[in-house]
Protein backbone atom coordinates (compact mmCIF):
# COMPACT_ATOMS: atom_id res chain seq x y z
CA UNK A 1 0.00 0.00 0.00
CA UNK A 2 1.11 3.52 -0.87
CA UNK A 3 2.64 5.81 2.32
CA UNK A 4 0.10 8.52 1.20
CA UNK A 5 -2.55 6.24 2.45
CA UNK A 6 -1.53 4.52 5.07
CA UNK A 7 -0.14 7.45 7.12
CA UNK A 8 -3.05 9.58 5.49
CA UNK A 9 -0.85 12.31 4.09
CA UNK A 10 -0.56 13.50 0.50
CA UNK A 11 1.80 16.25 0.59
CA UNK A 12 5.59 16.02 1.22
CA UNK A 13 8.22 18.72 1.17
CA UNK A 14 10.19 16.97 -1.60
CA UNK A 15 11.04 13.02 -2.06
CA UNK A 16 14.18 13.55 0.33
CA UNK A 17 11.10 14.08 3.11
CA UNK A 18 8.91 11.62 1.68
CA UNK A 19 11.96 8.88 1.58
CA UNK A 20 12.42 9.41 5.35
CA UNK A 21 9.13 9.41 6.56
CA UNK A 22 8.38 5.49 4.45
CA UNK A 23 11.59 4.44 5.90
CA UNK A 24 10.69 5.12 9.53
CA UNK A 25 6.94 4.18 8.98
CA UNK A 26 8.45 0.55 7.37
CA UNK A 27 10.87 0.09 10.40
CA UNK A 28 7.79 0.38 12.67
CA UNK A 29 5.75 -1.62 10.44
CA UNK A 30 8.66 -4.37 10.03
CA UNK A 31 8.88 -3.96 14.03
CA UNK A 32 5.42 -5.04 14.60
CA UNK A 33 5.91 -8.20 12.93
CA UNK A 34 9.26 -8.89 14.30
CA UNK A 35 7.51 -8.51 18.05
CA UNK A 36 4.32 -10.84 16.93
CA UNK A 37 6.72 -13.10 15.06
CA UNK A 38 9.13 -13.53 17.80
CA UNK A 39 6.54 -12.91 20.78
CA UNK A 40 5.34 -16.25 19.80
CA UNK A 41 8.72 -17.75 21.64
CA UNK A 42 8.48 -15.26 24.52
CA UNK A 43 11.24 -13.12 23.04
CA UNK A 44 11.72 -9.42 21.65
CA UNK A 45 13.45 -8.48 18.57
CA UNK A 46 16.93 -7.85 20.62
CA UNK A 47 16.43 -10.36 22.59
CA UNK A 48 16.63 -12.47 19.58
CA UNK A 49 19.46 -10.31 18.36
CA UNK A 50 21.33 -11.41 21.55
CA UNK A 51 20.85 -14.92 20.73
CA UNK A 52 22.05 -15.07 17.32
CA UNK A 53 25.06 -13.09 18.36
CA UNK A 54 26.01 -15.93 21.01
CA UNK A 55 25.37 -18.79 18.79
CA UNK A 56 27.98 -16.83 15.93
CA UNK A 57 30.28 -17.22 18.61
CA UNK A 58 29.78 -20.26 20.52
CA UNK A 59 30.80 -21.92 22.27
CA UNK A 60 33.17 -19.05 23.01
CA UNK A 61 31.71 -16.90 25.56
CA UNK A 62 31.94 -13.12 24.13
CA UNK A 63 31.78 -10.09 27.13
CA UNK A 64 28.98 -7.37 26.68
CA UNK A 65 30.75 -5.41 25.16
CA UNK A 66 31.17 -7.33 21.97
CA UNK A 67 27.26 -7.63 22.42
CA UNK A 68 26.96 -3.87 22.22
CA UNK A 69 28.68 -3.55 19.41
CA UNK A 70 26.88 -6.07 16.99
CA UNK A 71 23.47 -5.32 17.92
CA UNK A 72 21.20 -4.28 15.56
CA UNK A 73 19.56 -1.80 17.83
CA UNK A 74 22.19 -0.20 19.50
CA UNK A 75 19.88 1.86 21.75
CA UNK A 76 19.06 -1.37 23.55
CA UNK A 77 20.76 -1.89 27.36
CA UNK A 78 22.43 -5.44 26.21
CA UNK A 79 23.14 -5.54 30.01
CA UNK A 80 19.42 -6.23 30.87
CA UNK A 81 18.45 -7.98 28.00
CA UNK A 82 21.36 -10.76 29.10
CA UNK A 83 19.78 -10.69 32.13
CA UNK A 84 16.20 -11.64 30.98
CA UNK A 85 17.47 -14.23 28.63
CA UNK A 86 19.18 -15.82 31.94
CA UNK A 87 16.14 -15.65 33.96
CA UNK A 88 14.41 -17.56 31.18
CA UNK A 89 17.34 -20.00 31.22
CA UNK A 90 18.77 -19.35 27.46
CA UNK A 91 22.15 -17.75 28.41
CA UNK A 92 24.79 -18.50 31.07
CA UNK A 93 26.30 -15.66 32.77
CA UNK A 94 29.88 -15.30 34.33
CA UNK A 95 31.08 -12.60 36.26
CA UNK A 96 34.83 -12.11 36.68
CA UNK A 97 35.49 -12.33 40.53
CA UNK A 98 38.68 -9.59 39.67
CA UNK A 99 36.03 -7.40 38.29
CA UNK A 100 31.98 -7.63 39.21
CA UNK A 101 32.00 -5.57 36.23
CA UNK A 102 33.37 -7.88 33.34
CA UNK A 103 30.96 -10.54 32.68
CA UNK A 104 31.13 -13.71 29.78
CA UNK A 105 28.42 -14.51 28.46
CA UNK A 106 27.63 -18.12 26.69
CA UNK A 107 24.48 -19.37 24.66
CA UNK A 108 23.40 -22.58 26.08
CA UNK A 109 21.62 -25.62 25.22
CA UNK A 110 17.96 -24.16 25.87
CA UNK A 111 19.07 -20.76 24.19
CA UNK A 112 20.60 -23.09 20.91
CA UNK A 113 17.47 -25.19 20.73
CA UNK A 114 14.40 -22.43 21.15
CA UNK A 115 16.88 -20.89 17.86
CA UNK A 116 16.81 -23.96 15.89
CA UNK A 117 12.73 -23.78 16.09
CA UNK A 118 12.89 -20.40 15.23
CA UNK A 119 14.88 -21.47 12.14
CA UNK A 120 12.03 -23.88 11.15
CA UNK A 121 9.61 -21.20 11.09
CA UNK A 122 12.35 -19.04 9.39
CA UNK A 123 10.40 -19.30 5.72
CA UNK A 124 7.22 -17.49 7.67
CA UNK A 125 9.43 -14.62 8.29
CA UNK A 126 10.78 -14.49 5.01
CA UNK A 127 7.18 -14.13 3.53
CA UNK A 128 7.01 -10.56 4.44
CA UNK A 129 9.11 -9.66 1.59
CA UNK A 130 7.43 -11.89 -0.63
CA UNK A 131 6.13 -8.93 -2.65
CA UNK A 132 10.28 -8.31 -3.84
CA UNK A 133 11.61 -10.64 -6.77
CA UNK A 134 15.38 -11.23 -6.41
CA UNK A 135 16.10 -8.68 -8.02
CA UNK A 136 14.41 -5.91 -6.11
CA UNK A 137 15.54 -7.70 -2.48
CA UNK A 138 19.16 -6.89 -4.39
CA UNK A 139 18.51 -3.37 -5.45
CA UNK A 140 17.37 -2.56 -2.38
CA UNK A 141 20.01 -3.85 -0.11
CA UNK A 142 22.36 -2.51 -2.38
CA UNK A 143 20.35 1.13 -1.48
CA UNK A 144 19.79 0.80 1.53
CA UNK A 145 23.87 0.00 1.83
CA UNK A 146 24.41 3.03 -0.69
CA UNK A 147 22.14 5.63 1.89
CA UNK A 148 24.40 4.73 5.09
CA UNK A 149 27.72 5.50 3.41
Amino acid sequence: MKLENEIVQEKFRNDYHKLAVNIIYTYGWLMRFNTNFFGKFDLTPQQYNILRILRGQYPDPVNINLLKERMLDKMSDASRLVERLKTKGLVDKNISKNDKRHAQVVINNNGLNLLKKIDELGGNFDKIFSLLNIEETKTLNSLLDKLRG
